[in-house]
């Protein structure tokens, strides 16, 4: 029996692809949702939308600091670990439930498996780099989804054939729902007209909770949005900040936070995509979207290199500036990464029972 694992809202459209493949191919799972991202708009609409199957077990941890959060799930799902005795813990991403997990699974000598493996910002100020590191370091299968995640573990010393160059789940997940995503026609409702718009994602502490921060964001926000309209569909740790700040936003649109759905037919339709998420630098290459990325650094240099995403920093003249030059761009500039093709979750479960089959004939 293969166990599952999603924590936060990232991890649902990584892990989903593979969660319905074995599902499909009748490989016995138990799937636990650890309860990181525990609100509606959060966590329980992404489960529908992507035709989720209800989880086995909810741990329910929560929020919290980090030690709070990743304790908590160690101990629960030690528990689950004890009880259902797993010949793999699948985990993916970089959210605290990801660490926590495989760091149980591998005390108690059962093998992880980690999608998503490799990547690194090399800036271990992100709470992410750090889970994204040990938990390479304590998995048997590394899953990756682009040439640097290989290169990475080569160098930190990872056997080669614990290695899997497979592709990127996320964007499976992408591929089957882009359809009824632009079906939807969500800008309609909003106003806005396709490729006439500009998506804001903020929600990463170092840009949001520092105030001084936040408010140059603010600032370089509030001009491009006078060349493009900006709407910002705003995570809630990110309206807290924007609150706490008590500055206007104007003329940008801050709306709540969207389901999978709606964000993704949104961000299909983009002139320009401003963010600070991993995810959405490779779901916006995937589409072919200009990206503006709001930090110094990225763990996804491939979106770099294939010419969609540019790193802006978070200076106000910076982000400007390549606001500017993004909004210009055509989609036929941009390349699609290698195995960028929606068949990466078929990948990585035809490794997992090979090795499945090679433990159980050794």
């Amino acid at each position: 029996m293969i166990c599952t694992v999603v924590g936060a809202r990232p991890n649902f459209m990584k892990m989903a692809p593979v969660i319905l493949e074995l599902q499909r191919r009748g490989i016995a799972q138990t799937f636990v949702h650890t309860g990181q991202h525990y609100d509606a708009v959060m966590s329980d609409i992404f489960f529908a939308e992507l035709g989720l199957p209800r989880p086995d077990i909810y741990l329910g941890v929560g929020s919290g600091s980090h030690a709070e959060q990743t304790a908590r799930v160690m101990l629960a799902f030690e528990k689950v670990c004890l009880e259902h005795r797993p010949e793999l813990v699948v985990v993916g991403g970089d959210v605290n439930s990801t660490l926590a997990c495989a760091l149980s699974a591998a005390k108690l000598c059962i093998p992880v498996a980690h999608l998503e493996a490799g990547l690194r910002s090399f800036d271990r100020s992100m709470p992410e780099e750090i889970n994204r590191i040990l938990t390479d370091h304590v998995s048997d299968l590394l899953f990756t989804s682009e040439p640097s995640g290989n290169e990475n573990l080569h160098k930190e010393g990872v056997a080669w054939q614990k290695i899997h160059l497979v592709g990127n789940c996320m964007i499976d997940s992408l591929r089957t729902h882009l359809k009824r995503a632009l079906e939807r026609r969500p800008w309609t409702e909003l106003g806005l007209q396709p490729g006439e718009f500009g998506l804001v994602t903020l929600h990463r502490p170092a840009a949001v909770d520092d105030p001084q921060t936040l408010e140059g964001l603010r600032q370089a926000l509030r001009e491009i949005a006078e060349f493009v309209p900006l709407l910002f569909p705003v995570h809630p740790r990110t309206r807290k900040c924007i609150e706490a700040l008590g500055h206007d936003w104007t003329p940008v649109r801050l709306i709540d936070p969207l389901g999978y759905l709606e964000f993704l037919g949104l961000m299909a339709k983009a002139a320009v995509v401003l963010t600070d998420s991993g995810g959405i630098q490779e779901e916006t290459t995937a589409l072919r979207v200009p990206c503006v990325t709001l930090r110094s650094n990225t763990e996804r240099p491939i979106t770099v290199q294939v010419g969609s995403n540019r790193l802006a920093g978070t200076r106000r003249d910076g982000i400007v500036s390549a606001a500017r030059e993004a909004v210009m761009r055509k989609a036929e500039e941009f390349l699609i990464p290698e195995l960028w093709d929606g068949q990466a979750a078929r990948r990585v479960v035809n490794i997992v029972q090979h090795w499945l089959l090679a433990r159980q004939a050794a």
